[in-house]
């Protein structure tokens, strides 16, 4: 049965067509939306046959503005707020321990950004805040925490601005006569130090990203969310990634290529050692947006899907994080 129409404008999800084909939703199947957002691949998932669908976001104001889908989906969609990183112990508690598909959208949506009172944006004056969820640090308690160091490896590290040592040591510098609370604030502190030619991207545009990825510890959950997708994927299932900027994407591509192949043994180790691969890697090379997509919406341009399907071997151990800075150690000044 196809969803009804929707009364309000639809949320047209970046490369949704083609991660509906890469997924290939089928009759009877459980597919997971690892990322809520609008709601634009959940919609499109369940438009394409008897299927249902468990949507994960960690934003309340998502959920909430998903509850209408919910209503004309039939029951077949339920939506849930976490982290996608905890997908595998939603499905378990949905009464689905393994699913037929993973799709996940990665990064800060659009409606965020729209809403100044986010923070997510140097374009609109807001609070400094950039939490997808209700809880934990602000980038403001992070700006005013973090020391010198710290916030330098940050926007390096998340934000790959190199010049972080420099807008590091004018944060520092600053938060000593004031607190850096709002959006603007920040943007003009950083527009002083990092300049861009005409045609650049806004020079906050960096240290932003960077500050965001951090306060939500977004890479780090996207690590966990992978492992975790590896383990609710029944053989056969699929999961499909878009990514938006090369730090998302180079994990996601590490994961499937580690996950496809053998693994596990050496010249130290019998080939009995070796583990069988858990994906099949189906995009050799990552999906990009056609130019039409991009002239209607820019934030396609720099989209890259990734898509893999699920063997019936055991999933490998779940690798260890890498040692960049983390929340906790940051705001605790270790």
């Amino acid at each position: 049965m196809t969803e009804p129409a929707a009364a309000r404008p639809r949320h047209i999800p970046v490369l949704g067509r083609e991660v509906i084909a890469w997924l290939k939703p089928r009759e009877g199947g459980i597919y997971v939306d690892a990322t809520f957002g609008a709601g634009g691949y959940s919609r499109a998932i369940l438009e394409a046959g008897n299927v249902s669908v468990i949507g994960i976001d960690r934003d309340r104001t998502a959920i909430s503005a998903g509850f209408d889908l919910v209503d004309r989906s039939n029951g077949r969609l339920t939506l849930v707020e976490d982290r996608f990183s905890n997908l595998a112990e939603v499905c378990s508690a949905q009464g689905a321990p393994s699913v037929d598909g993973v799709v996940m959208d990665i990064g800060v949506s659009s409606m965020q950004l729209d809403e100044a009172g986010r923070g997510f944006s140097f374009r609109s004056e807001g609070p400094l805040d950039m939490r997808m969820g209700q809880d934990g640090p602000t980038a403001a308690d992070v700006i005013a925490k973090a020391s010198e160091a710290d916030l330098a490896n940050i926007i390096y590290i998340f934000g790959e601005e190199r010049h972080s040592r420099a807008v590091a040591r004018a944060i520092v510098a600053a938060r000593k006569d004031a607190p850096i609370t709002t959006t603007r604030a920040l943007a003009d502190l950083v527009g002083k130090i990092v300049r861009a030619k005409p045609g650049e991207i806004h020079p906050a545009t960096r240290t932003f990203q960077g500050l965001r990825i951090f306060v939500n510890q977004e890479l780090d959950e996207l690590h966990v969310a992978l492992s975790a997708a590896e383990r609710v994927l029944k053989p056969g299932g699929r999961l499909v990634v878009v990514s938006f900027h090369s730090l998302e994407d180079r994990i996601v591509k590490n994961f499937l290529n580690e996950r496809a192949k053998a693994g596990g043994g050496s010249r130290h180790q019998p080939e009995t050692a070796q583990r069988p691969p858990s994906f099949a890697v189906l995009t050799k090379r990552p999906v990009t947006a056609e130019d039409d997509e991009v002239s209607g919406n820019p934030r396609a341009r720099s989209a890259k899907l990734r898509a893999a399907e699920r063997t019936d071997a055991p999933a490998h151990a779940a690798t260890a994080l890498p040692g960049w800075p983390t929340l906790d150690t940051v705001m605790r000044g270790g």
